[in-house]
């Protein structure tokens, strides 16, 4: 939680940019993100007490300016609505979603190093995101990382958390990696997991397992004689 001093005259988010408008090095910082938002709006689709936000400028007071943002490839906040006051944001003001930070972040390392590794987990801890994830999938090499780590912050730092995928149970999901199809594109993708390590569906895989499952039964009848376009 930070800490709200209304002596600080804080800016409405009517005062405030969208983002710092800098563009993202690739279309994976935003693929990603919006995959793993797919699979939320499935998976809490009954909750409206949870919003994941993708490029998106966080502006909080646990820094020097509070007019300027920081702006994670995505995050997951819990506690607060879908919609503020009916209505899509522009961006995430902490002092106006009852002092609630990011509960999760993720940023994912480009060809253009971006401090995902020292001056960002440094700004996260500060801000007191309970949960870093930073992806890594081209150059954990270059930067002496894994490809997917997760850290948890314990006592203001943060611990690297073990295992692949990652449970977080605070959130009640863990996170992980997987070759899998999104976007016409195959290649390894960040997906949920539930407790047990099973990955959640996309939807996409949901509905085509529903249309194998009703094409088997619609074989089942044909080879029993009946005509499935007699049955009403």
């Amino acid at each position: 939680m930070v800490n709200y001093n209304p002596l600080q005259n804080l800016p409405s988010s009517d005062e405030l940019p969208d983002s710092d408008d800098t563009p993202v090095d690739h279309e994976l910082q935003i693929l990603i993100p919006t995959l793993l938002r797919i699979i939320l709006n499935w998976l809490w689709a009954s909750r409206n007490d949870w919003f994941f936000g993708v490029n998106m400028g966080i502006y909080h007071t646990s820094g020097r300016n509070p007019r300027i943002a920081i702006v994670p490839d995505s995050f997951l906040s819990l506690g607060v609505p879908r919609l503020k006051n009916g209505k899509l944001r522009p961006s995430y003001i902490v002092w106006e979603e009852n002092n609630i930070v990011p509960t999760w972040v993720l940023e994912i390392v480009s060809k253009t190093y971006g401090g995902e590794y020292d001056e960002k987990i440094t700004d996260y801890a500060r801000l007191g995101v309970l949960y870093y994830c930073v992806y890594n999938p081209d150059y954990w090499r270059r930067d002496k990382h894994d490809p997917l780590e997760v850290y948890r912050l314990v006592d203001g730092k943060y611990v690297r958390q073990p295992g692949e995928p990652i449970w977080m149970p605070e959130i009640g999901l863990g996170i992980g990696r997987e070759i899998g199809t999104h976007d016409r594109c195959q290649r390894e993708w960040l997906y949920w997991y539930d407790e047990e390590g099973n990955r959640f569906p996309t939807p996409d895989e949901r509905a085509q397992k529903e249309q194998q499952r009703g094409d088997r039964l619609l074989e089942l009848l044909r080879k029993r004689g009946i005509d499935p376009e007699t049955l009403s």
